[in-house]
This record gives structure tokens, sequence and C-alpha cells, in this order.
């Protein structure tokens, strides 16, 4: 038996030892338990008093039905997050790695929920801080605290790039060793699906639109300010990833009908949520065969399928090749670089949408502006806004914003 393998049996049968929190991490816990039972104490009494008729809510009168329905939406997520905070405290304090870092996911996809609906009815503002920095302390934490990252990081610092080394000249590298799986579901693997989807879907409909829509006519469709970027597709792809992992060897047939599924439902909702938070309309279905509500039908439905199927079958194996060129010892430094970027890219995207949507309504306060107001209002005007974003046409009155 060599040193490498000595090291990693050592390694492996450590894994089970019990491994305490930093003291700063068991503060966070103590704080998130006051935090969260606090909330859920005070909804408790907001109910009570709402139920004895001590609050008058004729004041809500008149509000718009979807924007109602989007707040109270936010509030039940609100206080269910709040509940999980109590028992994620706990589960900190305890040293509960795994259960913690199963929690952390949870709450990551219901504070996003709750950010996506906070955005819906107040578009950029101040209130959506706090979800945001929570949702960047949850994913620190659950990166911190998953035992396999944890484990990997370990193995990475002790076996001195040896393992990692030979993995990455063989092409495999990301590959899920453990065979539940295609790839390893870690953020690396995860972004790099997203860029990659990002670009070839753009190509895609470009090509489309030239061949079928309009033939012969150009039209930009990029979804981002900056760069060749559909993030429709890269979500898209990193959903089918993430559902269909597992099922990479499964039938043709269940793959297909999977990512139709899914690829449509997500094609919904980004329609859906661009409507509501913008009164942007990227495309209208109605009419087609199959349409649900304009936002898809039977036809797209069916393309998301077939596209699903030739990711999960050709495209994600040779993904990983690509991945896999990114010289090894530069592989994580470069992720995070290109993440910086694509996340200002998505948030100066959203903020531009924005200033859009106030100028159209009337609503911007050009006498009290924030930094980055100012400079969307000085780079992305109206027509700057209509000429990147050429698919989409804007009728401020169908977002569900509150007054």
């Amino acid at each position: 038996m060599d040193a490498l393998d000595v090291v990693y049996e050592k390694e492996v049968a450590s894994r089970d030892e019990p491994d305490r929190y930093p003291l700063i991490i068991r503060i966070y816990g103590v704080l998130s338990m006051i935090g969260g039972g606090l909330q859920v104490a005070l909804f408790v009494l907001v109910l009570i008093a709402i139920i004895r008729g001590r609050i008058d809510l004729s004041t809500f009168e008149g509000t718009n039905t979807v924007t109602a329905v989007i707040a109270l939406i936010a509030l039940v997520l609100s206080v269910i997050l709040a509940g999980m905070f109590f028992v994620l405290g706990v589960r900190l304090v305890r040293g509960k790695r795994r259960m913690a870092a199963l929690l952390a996911i949870i709450m990551i996809a219901v504070e996003a929920a709750v950010l996506v609906c906070q955005f819906l009815l107040t578009g950029i503002s101040v209130d959506l801080i706090p979800p945001a920095i929570n949702v960047a302390i949850l994913v620190a934490l659950q990166t911190y605290s998953d035992p396999a990252l944890r484990d990997e990081r370990r193995l990475q610092r002790k076996l001195q790039q040896l393992e990692v080394k030979s993995q990455a000249e063989d092409g495999t590298l990301g590959l899920d060793t453990t065979g539940k799986g295609f790839i390893t579901l870690n953020f690396y693997n995860v972004f790099w699906v997203f860029v990659i989807c990002s670009i070839i879907g753009l190509i895609i409909e470009i090509v489309y639109h030239m061949v079928v829509v309009e033939p012969g006519v150009y039209q930009d469709r990029a979804g981002l300010l900056f760069g060749p970027f559909s993030p429709i597709y890269g979500v898209g792809a990193v959903l089918m990833t993430v559902a269909l992992n597992r099922f990479h060897d499964k039938n043709f047939i269940i793959i297909f009908l999977v990512s139709a599924v899914i690829g449509g439902a997500f094609e919904f909702f980004v329609s859906w949520f661009m409507e509501m938070a913008f009164g942007i309309t990227a495309w209208d279905y109605t009419g087609t065969f199959l349409s649900i509500g304009g936002r898809t039908n039977g036809m797209f439905m069916a393309m998301w399928g077939g596209l699903g199927l030739v990711w999960i079958k050709l495209c994600l194996p040779a993904m990983l090749k690509i991945v896999n060129k990114i010289p090894w010892n530069w592989r994580y430094s470069v992720t995070v670089v290109c993440a910086v970027a694509m996340l200002v890219d998505c948030t100066l995207t959203l903020a531009a949408y924005d200033c859009w949507y106030q100028r159209e309504a009337g609503t911007m306060d050009y006498a009290n502006q924030s930094a980055i107001v100012q400079f969307c209002n000085d780079n992305y005007g109206n027509d700057f806004m209509q000429s990147r974003f050429q698919s989409m046409t804007m009728n401020t009155d169908s977002a569900a914003r509150v007054n």
C-alpha cells in the first residue's frame, strides 16, 4: 500500500468523527434561534389580533389580486423560513453538520422564493438586502457544513494535488465517483453548465429565429446586458441536470418527458415573472398548439424535451471534457472570477430592467437616485434597452408592483 492509499484511508476513517463548529458559527446559530423564534411568535400575535378584529384590514381593499396573493405567499414563506432558522440554529449549536447542510439547501430555495416575491412587489429596493444577505450566508454555511465538501477540502490538502491532477489528466474530474449520478453536483460543475448552456441556447434561438420565424432576419435574443448569454437556457439546463443526473442512463422516453415538463414549467415561470415584475412580454404563444396562457406550448415543450435528451446523453459528457481543459490548478480561481462577473452582469441587468420599468411607468424619482439607478439611467436608456432586448415589449399596467 503506497503513501497515497494510507492518507486516503485515514481520511475516510475520520469522516464520521465529531467536528465542532467554530465559535462564530455557533454564535450565529444562537442568533438564528432567537431571531427565528421571535419572528414566529410575532406572526402568531399578529394572527390572533387579526382574528379578534384588532387590526383593520380595510386599508388593503382595492389592492390588485395578483399583488395581494404574492404578498400573502411572501408572508407565509417568511414565517416558514423563520421556523427553519430556529431549527438550523439548534443544529449549528449541536454540531449536526449533515442535517445543517441539508436544511441550509432547503432554506436557500425558500429564501430565494421570498426574494423573488419581494422583487415582484417592490422592484429594486432596500427591502431586497436582508433576504439577499441571508442567501449569501446560507450558501457559505451549506458549503462549509456539507460533510462531502469538507472531506473534499481535507483530501485536497492532504493528498497535495496528486489525485486531482490524475483525474484532470484522465479527463474524469467532476464525474460522480459514487455511481449515484453522472456528475458531481457541486458549485463548479453547476456553474459551467449554466454558462455553456446560456451560450449554446442563445445560438440556437438566434438561428431558429433566422431560419423559421423570420427567414434571413437577425434578431439579438440575448437576455443579459453583457455577453452572449440567454440565462433561461442556462437555468433550464441546470434544472434538467439536477433532476436527471441520477437517471442519465435511463430510457430515452423518460428523459424526454421529464425534460419537456421541466422546460415548459420553467419557461412559463420566466414569462410570468417578467410580466409581473416589469410588465415585459418576451414571447407570446397564444393561439398555438397546446398553448398554456401564451407562456409555453406543446411544440416548445417538445423542443425542451429534445434539448434535454441531447444534453443529458451527448452534451453533458462533452461539457465535462471542455471544463477539464481549464488547467486543473487554475480551475477554482477561474471559476470564482467568472462567477463574480456573471453575478454582476445578472444584477446589473435586473437593475436596468427595473429602471426601464420606472421610466415607462412614470414612477422614476430623478431627484433621489441611488448610484446604481443613476448609472442605469445614464447608460441604459429606453432606446438602448429596446435595441439590446429586441424581442421584448413592455406594458407597465401588467406588472404586480405595489403603488
